[in-house]
């Protein structure tokens, strides 16, 4: 079902349609044997077949892919009042380039979650 919200919004956006006609205009169901599209309301946009779908898989995945890691990138960052602390440490240390340890923290949450 995931991969089916992101076909679905690649289709939309493909035909010019906004992330927010997806929430207002489109449900979507999985009844056990696979995700459907079970309401279709966008204005001027035929509901996609599954070709038209299935055409889109490539970058649905690798979308699906890249916010599973910006989830885990948010919770390896930890709290944004640490993050602050971090940067005011190395703005008194003269260290805001890559040897401060903010920039080092980031760069290892991104190295070890990285995307497509």
């Amino acid at each position: 079902m995931d991969n089916l919200y992101y076909k679905t919004k690649l289709y939309l956006e493909a035909n010019s349609k906004t992330e927010s006609e997806f929430v207002e205009n489109i449900r979507l169901r999985d009844d056990g044997s696979g995700g459907y599209i079970k309401t279709w309301n966008v204005d001027g946009l035929a509901k996609p077949n599954d070709s038209q779908l299935n055409a889109l898989a490539t970058n649905a995945t690798k979308e699906y892919n890249n916010a599973e890691v910006r989830i885990a990138r948010k919770t390896a960052y930890g709290d944004i009042g640490e993050q602050l602390d971090l940067l005011y440490k190395d703005i008194v240390a003269d260290k805001l380039d890559t040897t401060g340890e903010w920039a080092k923290k980031i760069k290892a949450v991104k190295d070890a979650n990285a995307k497509e």
